[in-house]
């Protein structure tokens, strides 16, 4: 493992950060937040806000897939969607929800900016929800080429990560 060069929990703490942050609007998968959460640790994001009814760490199911991610990614809590929006508008962010939107990007076209950046990522069945699309700065599609035209919401989340974290792991090489 240590050919890896693998962080410590310390290490990552102080490590620098991808100026991005992950919003959880009502995500019911307990295996979807950790997943997420190890996807979140494997980018360097700043953080993930747990919203609505999204399951908390600590917790069994969560812990089975996020496999530690939840001791070193900073994570916060709101009561809504919005509120962790109006929040991280407050603080300057701008947001994008993750949905097939009208007036939607295509996630080819999307690259992390000097900006401080949030991406909303919605429940299961309903995809980001009305609130907090309203609040959103623009959203962001994944192209896809099949019939569904949906991808599991943790699935959804490594690929914008890997996009987002693009430029970053380019300049680092």
């Amino acid at each position: 493992m240590d050919e890896l060069g693998r962080k410590s929990v310390e290490a990552f703490k102080q490590a620098g950060k991808t100026p991005l942050v992950l919003v959880l609007d009502n995500i019911r998968s307990m295996h979807n937040v950790g997943s997420i959460f190890r996807s979140a640790d494997a980018f360097l994001i700043e953080a993930i806000y747990l919203c609505g009814y999204t399951p908390r760490p600590p917790h069994r199911d969560i812990n089975k897939t996020a496999l530690g991610a939840t001791e070193t990614v900073t994570w916060k809590y709101a009561d809504t969607t919005v509120a962790a929006l109006a929040e991280l508008k407050k603080e300057g962010y701008m947001i994008y929800g993750v949905e097939q939107a009208e007036g939607s990007i295509s996630l080819e076209q999307f690259s992390l900016r000097d900006a401080k950046t949030a991406l909303v990522l919605g429940n299961e069945v309903e995809g980001v929800s009305d609130d907090a699309l309203a609040l959103c700065d623009g959203c962001i599609e994944i192209p896809q080429m099949g019939s569904k035209h949906s991808l599991n919401v943790s699935v959804a989340a490594g690929i914008v990560l890997w996009k987002a974290a693009e430029g970053l792991l380019i300049s680092k090489q």
